[in-house]
């Protein structure tokens, strides 16, 4: 693996910093007080050709790779521009399933408009499956040349904007199938669609985002809306859920930085006693710490990106990768608060957001307990410590 650069990637990188400097920590406070979609910065993005990086050139998109795309969500959430999250569920959920997955008829359809700007989502979770997949519950029967579905899904971001829905559905219901990872079955659904409703769900943090329960009564979609092989669509699935966790994981490393920033640029201004706060170990020790950590974290999801463009295994370095940026980040982000002190407790001074919002990691894409868990089970041949696949 080299370390070095490319042009492009160095161009990236130069291009994220720009607009993180339009759309800041400000900005972004602004949109989580009001429940607002960030839709300048969204736009900014699309005129910048970000939304077509993972999408081929052949379908009117920059022909990137994970790196590339790892570089613009980690640039970008080093300075408190929090566009990486929108770019990575356009781009996982919506190019990702198509470019790997997809008849040449549907990459036509759908590649060039996402390159442009066009939203996705991706409706997995159900309110009594969770991270266990094989337990979904939302059923798509055949009905002539149509499937009819129905079910509920939640915690569904984007939900409310998307106009292309990744939909994993149970083609054979779990009891019926011959294997328990058979039977599901991945669906590309056009949205607006009257079949389909959804309801934002009151949160925690990253209100620029909506989260939603899904309600799905009696949707009826053409056969060819069918992504990947009918009943085998779990592996097809797993090809999105890992470059997910390298996206997560670059959010990480991008969060983690800019807390960090932020605080050691006050831990240098601020004085007490005659003396900057940076001086005291009790200071500058936690943030050296947090520091390394971040670094370490850095350089796994690169490596994880980087065999993900080889098309080279990397389910071991991808759960690593997002472990460890989620643990870095953590740290970074409670540091950056007690830092802070008093004034990190005040919402004009962004890390308390930032704190709130590294909660997520820890629960989404993938809980930290179940990163560790396939690691444990897949990669050191581990007994099952609970059930895993």
């Amino acid at each position: 693996m080299d370390f070095e650069e490319t042009e492009e990637q160095k161009m990236i990188a130069d291009t994220s910093r720009e607009i993180a400097g339009e759309f800041g920590p400000d900005y972004w406070l602004e949109k989580e007080e009001e429940g607002e979609f960030g839709q300048e910065c969204w736009d900014t993005l699309v005129k910048n050709n970000f939304t077509g990086i993972l999408v081929p050139e052949d379908y009117e998109g920059e022909g990137m790779g994970m790196l590339e795309f790892s570089i613009a969500v980690d640039e970008l959430a080093s300075m408190g521009c929090a566009a990486g999250w929108y770019l990575g569920i356009n781009a996982i959920f919506g190019v990702t399933p198509v470019k790997k997955f997809g008849t040449e008829e549907q990459k036509e359809k759908y590649l060039p408009k996402l390159a442009k700007g066009m939203e996705a989502c991706m409706a997995l979770t159900e309110p009594d499956s969770g991270s266990n997949t094989l337990n979904t519950k939302t059923l798509a029967v055949k009905e002539g040349d149509e499937y009819v579905i129905n079910g509920q899904k939640m915690f569904i971001s984007h939900a409310d904007r998307a106009n292309l829905m990744l939909l994993i559905t149970r083609t054979t219901p779990r009891e019926k199938a011959e294997r328990k990872t058979s039977g599901i079955t991945l669906f590309l659904v056009d949205l607006p669609d009257k079949s389909v409703t959804c309801e934002s769900i009151p949160k925690h943090a990253m209100n620029y985002s909506h989260t939603c329960s899904v309600f799905i009564d009696d949707l009826r979609v053409p056969e060819d809306a069918v992504v990947g092989e009918v009943d085998e669509g779990w592996w097809a699935a797993t090809e999105v859920l890992n470059p997910e966790r390298m996206w997560g994981a670059s959010l990480g490393c991008g969060l983690g930085t800019c807390a960090l920033n932020y605080a050691i640029d006050y831990a240098k201004k601020r004085n007490v006693f005659g003396d900057p706060i940076g001086s005291y170990q009790g200071i500058q020790l936690p943030i050296a710490n947090a520091w390394t950590k971040i670094q370490a974290a850095r350089l796994l999801t690169r490596k994880g990106a980087y065999l993900h463009d080889k098309g080279e295994f990397y389910l071991d370095v991808a759960n690593a990768a997002k472990h460890v940026a989620t643990d870095a980040a953590t740290d970074a982000c409670w540091t950056a608060v007690q830092t802070f002190g008093g004034y990190g407790f005040a919402k004009e001074q962004h890390v308390e957001r930032w704190w709130r919002e590294v909660q997520l990691m820890r629960l989404a894409p993938i809980t930290g307990q179940l990163e560790l868990a396939l690691i444990g089970q897949h990669i050191l041949g581990l007994p099952k410590s609970f059930r895993t696949v």
